[in-house]
């Protein structure tokens, strides 16, 4: 029974996924906020325990953000992505959705974009982005559903510059060029 028992812990501890370390200079993306450096690594002393924290920056508006080390997998902390991810965020931008019009109130998208803004996933950004933008080619936004769209726009277009090396300039005008229908 201990043997099946340790089996199980071995297991699990091999399923966690492992944390993610930083340096010093790192560009890191941390949800609902966007890309930021790890400015420093610090040590602080909580309830008289000494805890390593992350000190990131977000590039955007300067927030500091202080981050557990031991805590970067449950807060979503992550690496920017790579040159390959740049293609497949494009191709979610491209596909369009079916149900785009599918009656619900806007609070109830609302809160349905705002949870996968929290999510961290640019796969997710480019999915609220890519279903406010075309919303808003039909319809009015409400006012909660416009600081979504600006908010999505920001943290997509902060990711893809980085990733892609390019101005904010140059990249706004490929997503936009995703959405021109051919006629």
């Amino acid at each position: 029974m201990a043997k099946k028992a340790s089996n199980a812990i071995i297991k699990e501890v091999e399923e966690q996924p492992a944390i993610k370390v930083f340096q010093v200079g790192d560009l890191a993306v941390y949800p609902a906020h966007g890309v930021g450096r790890i400015e420093s690594i610090e040590s602080r002393t909580i309830n008289g325990d000494k805890h390593d924290f992350y000190i990131l920056k977000i590039l955007e508006n300067s927030m500091v953000i202080m981050i557990p080390t031991w805590n970067v997998a449950s807060v979503g902390l992550r690496n920017i992505i790579d040159s390959t991810q740049v293609a497949e965020i494009y191709d979610v931008l491209r596909t369009k959705k079916d149900d785009i019009f599918d009656n619900q109130t806007w609070n109830r998208r609302y809160k349905e974009y705002m949870d996968k803004l929290k999510t961290g996933s640019l796969y997710d950004v480019a999915e609220v982005f890519r279903d406010l933008y075309l919303l808003k080619l039909v319809k009015d936004l409400s006012f909660g559903e416009r600081k979504l769209l600006d908010t999505a726009k920001v943290l997509l277009l902060r990711e893809l510059c980085t990733a892609k090396k390019a101005d904010e300039e140059t990249v706004w005008a490929e997503v936009e060029a995703l959405f021109i229908q051919p006629e």
